[in-house]
């Protein structure tokens, strides 16, 4: 039985960034002479890494067009002397609490290059290397996201490779040590990959009333696809863990009613997508909030469809039927 909070009333946002995060952005003033890429380094520092110098240098050497840090709130000691050191890095510090996708969002916002290369700080120690080539090769793709392959700091292989499934009717992921380049994969594991910004822009971006930063992320990768694009592996890109590994909270609180609405309940016609309002009993069976504010979740989701409704190119259960098949229509 899922509870109501209070955020999961919000209003769906319609447009990319429809929030306003107020934030302190220091530094990113000049200009690096070395740049070799059109892709902006997009670093979410949830730890406030004491190796930032060999971040930044590893960063700086191998020539994005820029760098971009969106700190954690807490993470605030020393970064009037880091943007000092480095000038061309740019920080952004928000004024309140925020999830890993509205990081995303803020740097997305900020950035000015086609394409971002997303990373958590744990991600760009010494082991980091991400040449103009692979830019290159990623570039061609014109994917929304190419994600790498992940491996603990002792070599240890992670999964990255996450298949949408529903077993009597209830939605799971199953993930594979699968790597092939080319494979398709459901979501970008810890965010890292490889960003078309436009297209991450046109999806509006992350949900900033989704808390938890498994269903956020779930909710935008989700979206992705039912809107007809894609996101890959590319086994050539590999990313070395500089500590432990995040553990994501895959709880179904009331992030997953939002995530639940958007995403499963949307039924594709013929050129359109729609929530039936007989789905309103399947929800209410499975999600009890309250029957007044059960109806408004409901609304606010209907609506928000409506409004999306052409952008649908299919729906959750051709999706999940299609998956292995090549086709997703």
């Amino acid at each position: 039985m899922q509870i109501c909070a209070g955020s999961a009333m919000n209003t769906i946002p319609l447009i990319f960034n429809q929030r306003t995060v107020d934030r302190t952005i220091l530094g990113g003033v000049e200009q690096d002479q070395n740049v070799s890429m059109p892709v902006t380094c997009l670093i979410l520092n949830r730890n406030g890494n004491k190796y930032r110098s060999i971040i930044f240098d590893r960063l700086i050497y191998h020539g994005f067009e820029k760098v971009i840090c969106v700190e954690a709130k807490k993470n605030l000691r020393g970064l009037d002397e880091l943007s000092q050191q480095y000038p061309t890095v740019k920080f952004m510090i928000p004024h309140e609490h925020v999830t890993p996708g509205d990081m995303m969002n803020l740097g997305m916002g900020e950035a000015k290059s086609p394409y971002v290369l997303v990373l958590q700080d744990d991600l760009c120690t010494e082991s980091f290397h991400f040449p103009a080539s692979l830019a290159k090769k990623l570039i061609d793709q014109n994917q929304f996201c190419v994600c790498p392959r992940l491996a603990t700091e002792n070599q240890q292989t992670l999964p990255v490779h996450y298949i949408p499934s529903s077993k009597k009717s209830v939605f799971t992921i199953e993930s594979t040590l699968t790597m092939a380049t080319g494979t398709k994969t459901f979501y970008a594991s810890d965010w890292a990959g490889f960003y078309n910004r436009d297209k991450f822009i046109q999806l509006g971006g992350a949900d900033y009333t989704i808390d938890s930063e498994y269903w956020q992320k779930l909710d935008l990768f989700f979206r992705s696809w039912l809107w007809g694009e894609t996101t890959t592996i590319d086994s050539s890109m590999l990313l070395t863990y500089s500590g432990e590994v995040h553990e994501e909270d895959m709880t179904a609180g009331p992030s997953y009613m939002r995530f639940y609405l958007k995403n499963l309940l949307p039924v594709f016609g013929s050129d359109h997508a729609e929530i039936p309002v007989s789905s309103f009993f399947a929800f209410r069976k499975q999600h009890f909030c309250g029957f007044r504010d059960s109806v408004e979740l409901f609304r606010n989701a209907k609506n928000w469809t409506l409004q999306n409704r052409y952008r649908f190119k299919t729906d959750a259960v051709r999706l999940i039927e299609n998956w292995g098949n090549g086709d997703i229509s």
